[in-house]
């Protein structure tokens, strides 16, 4: 995006977000606009301040940060979330990319990280934390599932469609994938761009995120 991503950070801890707001200062083309210490505050300062972007974290007194994504995501389509947490569990990362956050990182993360994560959400890219996305990754392939695809697919989805979807679950890439399946990557990019528009995913992660809740990740 052109100019500076204008940035809102959410934390209930006072340190935390002052800590973040200093450190967003003199990150390169990256302008802290505002701090908000709990959901609801998020909620309002973000119809005020229209961020490019909000780093929210979730467990927050009034309205946690899974809430206060849903809200701020419905509201205004065009700002996007990224969490920054202490949670990793696999039931916070799912919530919080089914409210609609574009990227996930642990407060194990420096400032480098944090700043290619908002940079990745202000052009409508993903970033998940590496641990964030192998957690997805265990989830998924840790479930019990028959190993074929079910017989009646959701949305449409082609036996192939659900083959690529599964594959993508498993954290291949697309060279992986072309490899795996013996096609090669312009057919794979084809098969992918067709499934996210069968179930409305706009990245990998909501992809991993549908795989998962509609049992298609380990049908490969």
């Amino acid at each position: 995006m052109n100019g500076p991503v204008r940035v809102m950070v959410v934390d209930d801890q006072l340190l935390v977000r002052e800590g973040l707001m200093t450190l967003l200062e003199a990150a390169p083309d990256i302008n802290p606009v505002a701090a908000a210490a709990d959901g609801e505050e998020a909620v309002a300062l973000c119809a005020r301040h229209r961020p490019d972007v909000v780093l929210m974290d979730l467990r927050m007194p009034k309205l946690d940060g899974v809430e206060a994504t849903r809200r701020i995501r419905a509201a205004q389509p065009d700002t996007e979330i990224v969490v920054l947490t202490t949670h990793a569990d696999e039931a916070s990362i799912l919530d919080a990319l089914q409210a609609g956050a574009r990227g996930y990182l642990t407060k194990d993360a420096g400032i480098a990280e944090i700043s290619r994560a908002i940079h990745a959400a202000a052009d409508h890219l993903a970033l998940l934390d590496p641990v964030v996305h192998s957690r997805l990754i265990a989830a998924a392939s840790s479930a019990a599932r028959p190993a074929p695809p079910p017989a009646s697919l959701p949305d449409d989805l082609t036996r192939r469609e659900a083959e690529v979807l599964s594959l993508i679950a498993r954290g291949l890439s697309n060279g992986e994938i072309a490899a795996t399946l013996v096609v090669s990557e312009a057919t794979v990019k084809t098969h992918i761009n067709h499934v996210f528009a069968k179930i409305g995913a706009r990245d990998r992660a909501q992809a991993v995120h549908y795989a998962y809740t509609h049992g298609l990740a380990d049908s490969a």
